[in-house]
């Protein structure tokens, strides 16, 4: 397969770099993306565990206790403690906080070495978790999967859009969100079968269990090589230009290798990237690295996924009912995220983000009013089997329209949108602004459901409404532009090009390889 990818001349005239998809490529970004796994199992962990009564007891007694109450109970608030959102949401923070420091190691040290410190730490947290014997070891746990967490998701993205070719870039970069939703999914079943064991450790197992993909990242990172961009820019030229031969599939890399080289100088000359990011020529870039991470977690995609089997019990299901449904959410999940990988290279990210957003507000509103028909403001009511049907469509409509818009292409446009002087930092904004609003989201859901109870759906509605206006007006397409032009799709921008002047007439002074 031809590799599309082009940098411009000096007059402006593209020239195009030979190359094909590799096997070697393909291989390694798989084995990259396994980052995801660790991520999704967190995320499906969370949730499940959360609803499990030996659990629940042994940690959290008085949300126990205020869910074996009648059934007259205020649903909505059944599960609001201050100490059960602060074991689910210190992931997060912790991983916000990881990133930042992830950021110089990504930058210094290279991707690879990124990841490998990522499943490492992950690995202990996951011990941690899973011997357990106190509120305490179980947060420590959480805060060391959160370093994992914030090293992972700085670094792997990076890496799949610096290894693919700009033709394969949205394909390969979205491995990395389907792992996640494996990830989820693995948990999910996992959560289902250990809430059978009798004695009521099952929950130890799934907690333990997040070590499977922490070795499967650890081992595959010691087995990955780095890319040609990173090699470069530790000064290794002669390995990055074995390198990059090698994932191109051929001995013609001189035009691509000299704009390598060339990125790699300017890249040197920057002391301080987050400065530089700064800078108004950049603006676009800042604007995309903040907004799309925190509108992604603003869908409410993660009042779902996190919290799958408690919004199920809530709405009236039992125990093994919930993590069934949550089951079924998982595989939806799983199964949508494939159209995106086999329509994002083709249709384009605008399209898939459009299209998405508007079926998650259709979905967002309809749930929304299909709790308020049930359960009105006083959170009281017995539903039927057929009802709570509906409600579990209705939830597999939104999962879907996620997991093939803002779920993957949340990852893939800013990993790809980033001169490799910034990358880094850029990609570390990108991370702690994702990790910052789901860790809000995470830490205050239980009470806005408690408070504005089906009107958190309709708050959430409202919120793709705006993030689908915003990518429409905002958004370029950046489908199959190689990142050394990516800023000529700024230049051209009705409304960027203020920032970053006539991207049609400039010539590019750095370029990157995917």
């Amino acid at each position: 397969m031809e590799n599309a990818g082009a940098a411009r001349d000096g007059d402006g005239a593209p020239k195009h770099y030979p190359g094909k998809m590799t096997v070697f490529v393909f291989i390694a970004c798989l084995v990259a993306s396994s980052g995801g796994l660790i991520f999704g199992y967190d995320i499906g962990i969370s949730g499940g565990v959360t609803s499990m009564d030996p659990f629940l007891s042994r940690f959290f007694p008085s949300v126990y206790a205020k869910e074996k109450e009648v059934v007259e109970t205020n649903q909505y608030c059944k599960f609001d403690s201050e100490p059960l959102t602060l074991f689910t949401s210190s992931l997060y923070l912790a991983a916000l906080i990881a990133s930042l420091f992830a950021s110089v190691i990504t930058r210094k040290f290279g991707r690879k070495m990124t990841m490998l410190g990522g499943g490492f730490i992950f690995l202990i947290g996951a011990v941690l978790n899973g011997a357990a014997a106190d509120v305490a070891m179980l947060i420590i746990g959480r805060i060391l999967l959160g370093i994992g967490v914030g090293f992972s998701n700085q670094a792997v993205p990076l890496y799949l859009s610096e290894m693919a070719p700009a033709r394969m870039r949205g394909m390969l970069n979205i491995s990395f969100q389907l792992m996640i939703t494996v990830g989820i999914l693995f948990a999910n079943l996992i959560n289902y079968f250990t809430d059978k064991i009798n004695g009521g450790w099952g929950w130890r197992v799934s907690l333990g269990l997040a070590a499977v993909p922490a070795v499967i990242m650890t081992v595959g990172s010691i087995l990955l090589p780095d890319t040609p961009n990173s090699l470069l820019s530790r000064g290794k030229e002669n390995e990055a230009r074995t390198m990059l031969r090698r994932i191109r599939g051929t001995e013609d890399i001189g035009p691509e290798y000299e704009d390598l080289v060339a990125a790699s100088e300017a890249t040197k000359a920057i002391e301080n990237p987050w400065r530089t990011l700064l800078e108004r020529r950049y603006r676009p870039q800042l604007v995309m690295s903040v907004l799309i991470p925190t509108l992604q977690q603003l869908t409410g995609i993660n009042v779902v996924m996190f919290y799958a089997p408690v919004l199920f019990k809530t709405i009236g299901f039992g125990g093994t009912a919930s993590l069934m449904s949550a089951v079924i959410t998982g595989l939806v999940n799983m199964f949508a995220t494939f159209v995106s990988i086999a329509t994002v290279d083709r249709l384009g990210r605008r399209k898939l983000f459009i299209q998405g957003g508007i079926q998650m507000i259709i979905a967002q509103f309809v749930l929304g009013t299909l709790i308020a028909v049930k359960f009105g403001t006083a959170g009281v009511a017995n539903i039927s089997q057929g009802y709570a049907i509906v409600v579990v469509v209705c939830i597999c409509v939104f999962v879907s329209a996620f997991a093939w818009s803002w779920g993957p292409l949340g990852w893939l446009v800013p990993s790809e949108i980033f001169p490799l002087e910034i990358r880094s930092a850029a990609q570390s904004v990108v991370v702690v602004f994702n990790m910052a609003f789901t860790f809000f989201i995470a830490q205050i859901f239980l009470m806005m459901l408690c408070r504005l109870k089906f009107g958190l759906f309709f708050f959430f509605g409202a919120m793709e409404l705006i993030m689908t206006a915003f990518v429409f007006f905002f958004l370029p397409e950046t489908k199959g532009i190689p990142i050394e032009e990516m800023d000529r799709i700024w230049g051209e921008h009705w409304y960027w090009s203020r920032f970053v002047g006539a991207g049609r007439n400039r010539v590019m002074q750095m370029a990157s390889t995917v």
